[in-house]
């Protein structure tokens, strides 16, 4: 190893004591040495070798002895160990600035916090700033840090990229040299996870469309710029990739760069069948004529296909499905009449109730549930049955007070170890509703799992299962579950599925959300919300109902106030 290395490790030996919380003079003794090591002028091979790194004032013969291990071997048996007591992740989050050693192990211990994905979503939910000697302000600086490491990450959650989308589109569509424009690809498609932003666009002079594109504020650094196609990398680190056609390819590259691969190939292979050629510049009869179509729906209609929404083109089915007119109408968003699953200041929301209920009825819901952490998350701040009590005191005043809006009592009850449901069936009784769900002991086998899960659907009192898999994109993977025999589970017992439309976990997968259909299983979007601005996320939930070919029928909180009161009470 280098000076630079060395500097490095004796660095991370210092920090990983920190957080272990040995002796100060220890920890200041390998962060000098760092420090030391990493300014050296001289030859550290002719240091070691002529026995003279122990004369280094700030280097004792320990040190001395760790640093020409490194230094020959590019090892050391003792830092080695000492990473082993450590999770990996940490060392990452302490790259966020405002997280140190010390703020590391506090997030570590408290939250179970190792990724900076993990630390985010706990930023979001208002977590971080509930810690002591964090605070609102800590929290907001940690949230900045996060967003300048996110500049070189390659993979983005859905809500990032259709946010760095928004920014950007409107300033391309508006162009005066642009026909049409239309955001595509991945996020157009609402996959969870983006790679890269695509536009496709009209025009019959792409030169100044093309300039203005690469010029845009929010563009870091050009990577491509042609005549028809130009690509960039924005300041948050994701790639835009901008296509201009003539008016009469246009529907044709949207269609082109909006499937998935497979979609396509499949498409590509209906006109091969013809005897025609279907590619980004148009669909040509077998003399190489164009066969002109205004948009998608008339593509589409060449082939006798019902239009298939771009949420569906994933090559799983919808082709087939639209050659028999069994394309269903898609749950949208203004078929959502209120949200169940919020957090408010009881637990480790950021706003009160009265706060968020107001937001609520200002979105235009007929109705608000709440969901405030049950006691066993003793982190969060969770509800005694003494608190509950209380809590629907307050209730019980606001529905008086606010008109136009009901407020359901619900709680989101931790599903224990064992399957039991946290508060037990006293407490549970009282709510309206109890969503049940898992934040703790993640690592159990599969079967143990499944049986967990199932055991607390079985509760009498459970009406929703939360966030399904406990995944966080691009963090965590969900724990292993059986998801046929949970989805099962629930339908035997009435209970409903969560889609968790919380931005870093979009859970139940949409991939699981067909089964849920065919065994007729209720299916709610919650915004999994601790804060005011929190309760739109439940939009990003209809995108994933959307690509698991849900209806509003499907969703039960697309019902009126009444129907949604009987489901309950069933």
């Amino acid at each position: 190893m280098d000076k630079a290395q060395i500097a490095q490790i004796l660095e991370e030996i210092a920090e990983i004591l920190e957080i272990k919380g040995e002796n100060p003079f220890k920890v200041r003794a390998y962060s000098n040495a760092a420090r030391i090591v990493g300014g050296l002028t001289e030859d550290l091979g002719a240091l070691i070798k002529k026995n003279q790194l122990i004369e280094i004032k700030g280097i004792g013969k320990n040190l001395a002895e760790h640093i020409e291990e490194l230094h020959k071997t590019g090892r050391l048996k003792e830092y080695e160990k000492m990473l082993k007591e450590i999770p990996a992740g940490v060392f990452e989050i302490m790259k966020v600035p405002g997280v140190g050693p010390k703020k590391a192990k506090v997030l570590w211990e408290k939250l179970h916090v190792t990724d900076v994905t993990t630390l985010e979503h706990c930023c979001h939910h208002g977590k971080i700033a509930h810690l002591a000697g964090f605070g609102e302000k800590t929290q907001q600086k940690i949230m900045e840090g996060i967003a300048q490491i996110k500049k070189h990450a390659g993979k983005f959650i859905y809500p990032q990229a259709i946010e760095a989308a928004q920014n950007i589109f409107p300033k391309i569509e508006k162009n005066s040299k642009v026909l049409q424009a239309a955001i595509a690809g991945s996020l157009r498609r609402c996959r969870e996870i983006v790679g890269d932003i695509d536009i496709v666009v009209a025009s019959k002079n792409p030169k100044p469309v093309m300039n203005a594109f690469v010029k845009l504020p929010q563009v870091e650094r050009v990577l491509a710029h042609g005549e028809t196609k130009a690509s960039v990398v924005l300041k948050i680190g994701m790639q835009s990739d901008l296509r201009c056609v003539t008016i009469d390819a246009f529907p044709f590259a949207l269609h082109h760069f909006t499937g998935s691969k497979e979609h396509n190939v499949r498409m590509r292979q209906l006109a091969l069948e013809k005897g025609w050629k279907l590619n980004e510049y148009g669909l040509f009869d077998k003399n190489e004529k164009r066969i002109p179509c205004k948009d998608e729906a008339e593509l589409f209609g060449k082939f006798g296909l019902q239009y298939i929404p771009p949420e569906l083109r994933e090559g799983l089915g919808e082709i087939e499905a639209a050659r028999e007119n069994k394309i269903p109408k898609l749950v949208e968003v203004k078929d959502i009449r209120g949200v169940f699953h919020c957090h408010s200041t009881w637990s480790d929301g950021t706003a009160t109730i009265e706060q968020m209920v107001t937001e609520a009825k200002s979105l235009g819901f007929e109705y608000y549930g709440t969901a405030d952490h049950s006691q066993a998350a003793v982190y969060a701040g969770g509800l005694t049955p003494q608190r509950v009590k209380e809590q629907f005191k307050e209730i019980d005043g606001l529905n008086k007070k606010i008109k136009g809006v009901h407020i359901f009592k619900g709680i989101e009850a931790d599903i224990l170890a064992d399957g039991t449901v946290d508060m037990g069936d006293a407490v549970l009784s009282t709510f309206d509703y109890v969503v049940a769900s898992i934040h703790s002991k993640f690592k159990m086998t599969e079967k143990e799992m499944t049986a967990r899960i199932i055991k607390a659907i079985k509760n009498k009192y459970v009406r929703i299962l939360g966030h399904m898999t406990g995944r966080l994109l691009l963090a965590r993977e969900g724990y292993p579950v059986n998801m046929t025999d949970v989805i099962n589970a629930c339908a035997d017992h009435g209970v409903a599925i969560e889609i968790n439309s919380s931005p870093m976990r979009l859970d139940i997968d949409w991939r699981h959300i067909p089964y849920c259909l065919e065994k007729k299983v209720m299916l709610v979007i919650n915004p999994d919300a601790h804060s005011v601005h929190g309760i739109s996320d439940f939009k990003f939930g209809v995108g994933i109902a959307r690509k698991g070919w849900a209806t509003a029928k499907n969703i039960l909180n697309t019902r009126t106030l009444d129907e949604v009161k009987q489901w309950l009470n069933r």
